[in-house]
């Protein structure tokens, strides 16, 4: 039984989400703040919701009323709820870290903590036209607000080709998607206000709408069962009254969860009506290895419904900062003049560049699939011969495997115990609100084949050698995850 709609949780309510008490391991009270966190970080009892008094929770639940008094202390203290004149006790999520860690340059270093694949082959060639056409730019400031009209134009075109009319003046270029999601929210969310997210999702949006002043409010997905989103996401728009949302229908970071293409139309009409701007990140959106593409998330949208948001790090390479948004004409202006009160422009080398590549975008992706498949078997071949115990679902595109680890194992653990032995991790609790996730670990297949079997191989090793997960869980490393 959900919550009712005003955001106020009855008793009997929150007795039933929570269950019986008494079943619950550990003490009764550290075992109730345990069950709610798990309610909060899952978003079955959404942030915000008023939690009911201390006195009527203790007698539905047939627990004492220093129980109950304990367990919200407890849950004041780990930052998942909070003490609001007139309101009483209300539930949050814990402001994201804003501690992080660069990813490696070391070579020697095996990395399965961030998926990143190396650059394509065209990359080099497409400098060199670049720099050929570079003296043509350098006799002026070399300042383009917004973007280089022939890349806007490119990524325009490559819109209206995919479905979705795009003329140039509704592009915005940015220096990486990461670079236009940051831009959207530093521009539109002011502080306090609801930003849904996929639950688990990328951990950087967790970061920047944390940076922007905002709160998430976790939605449910599952690749299994990936367009369960439409429900769970129209719930959380009904009782949280969110200003934005931000969803990766294809191929969700971790996940790899897409939506069908009638569960993306339900999803963005559902949205829209509650008045809900969607942030749409679309960076691994062509990276599809099984079956073809679907329309656009935006198509049959008003433009100024969705800011979607891509680049060129997945698709070709990491290290060519170039990403884009897509809205409404008056709204890329706005936020247009945020990117250029922050840095003017993106470099126009860089640019020049990837108008070239945009333009060949489509046989540039059809070998990084082929490679990206090859890879994928690779990866889960190894996983299920050297830890068979591992639910490892296959990826239909994206990048990486979300697995699910044996009973008592710690991805925090693993992470932890790895790093000594050259093998970088990112645990699972890195693409979750609070503490969510410790069961999962994220494994990009995005290193070449060999190195991908040393690094599985490592893997198993440490998994064997791993000690039991202690009472009070693992201390979280912050860590930057692509």
């Amino acid at each position: 039984m959900p919550p009712r709609s005003d955001q106020s949780t009855s008793a009997r309510e929150l007795a039933t989400l929570v269950g019986p008490v008494e079943a619950l391991p550990g003490p009764r009270y550290a075992a109730l703040a345990r069950r709610v966190r798990e309610l909060v970080t899952t978003g079955a009892l959404p942030s915000g919701s008023r939690l009911p008094a201390e006195r009527e929770l203790a007698a539905e639940l047939g627990a004492s009323r220093v129980t109950v008094a304990s367990a919200y202390r407890q849950l004041r203290a780990e930052g998942f709820a909070a003490t609001r004149h007139g309101s009483g006790t209300v539930t949050e999520l814990p402001t994201a870290s804003s501690a992080w860690q660069a990813p490696s340059t070391d070579p020697g270093l095996l990395d399965l903590a961030h998926a990143a694949p190396e650059a394509v082959p065209q990359v080099l060639p497409a400098y060199e036209q670049a720099l050929a056409a570079l003296p043509a730019y350098a006799t002026g400031h070399g300042y383009v607000p917004s973007g280089l009209p022939e890349l806007r134009s490119a990524i325009a075109d490559r819109f209206t080709a995919r479905g979705l009319p795009t003329e140039p003046d509704q592009v915005v270029v940015t220096a990486g998607t990461g670079d236009a999601t940051s831009i959207v929210f530093e521009a539109l969310l002011q502080p306090g206000d609801r930003v849904l997210v996929e639950h688990p999702t990328y951990p950087g949006a967790l970061g920047m709408v944390a940076a922007a002043g905002g709160r998430c409010v976790p939605a449910p997905v599952d690749a299994a069962d990936a367009d369960a989103l439409v429900g769970s996401a129209a719930l959380v728009a009904r009782q949280s009254s969110p200003r934005m949302a931000f969803l990766m229908p294809d191929f969700s970071n971790p996940t790899g969860a897409r939506l069908s293409a009638a569960g993306r139309r339900r999803l963005a009409a559902t949205l829209w009506q509650h008045g809900v701007l969607t942030v749409v990140d679309e960076v691994t959106a062509d990276l599809h290895l099984d079956d073809g593409p679907l329309p656009p998330y935006a198509a049959g949208l008003p433009d100024a419904a969705t800011v979607t948001v891509g680049g060129l790090s997945k698709a070709v390479w990491g290290g060519l900062r170039i990403g884009w948004l897509r809205t409404d004409a008056a709204l890329a202006a706005q936020l247009g003049a945020t990117l250029g009160r922050r840095q003017l422009s993106v470099g126009v080398v860089d640019q020049l560049a990837a108008a070239v590549l945009v333009r060949d975008l489509d046989g540039i992706l059809e070998q990084r699939r082929e490679v990206l498949r090859g890879r994928r078997e690779v990866l889960l071949a190894e996983l299920a011969r050297a830890l068979p115990d591992w639910t490892v679902p296959r990826p239909a595109g994206g990048l990486s495997a979300w697995c699910r680890l044996p009973p008592g194992t710690s991805s925090a653990a693993l992470t932890a115990a790895a790093a000594p032995h050259g093998l970088v991790l990112a645990e699972g609790r890195a693409f979750g609100t609070g503490h969510a996730f410790d069961d999962r670990l994220r494994l990009p297949f995005t290193l070449p084949p060999d190195r991908l079997r040393t690094a599985v191989q490592l893997l198993a090793r440490v998994h064997a050698d791993l000690p039991p997960a202690p009472a009070g869980g693992f201390p979280a490393r912050p860590l930057t995850v692509v």
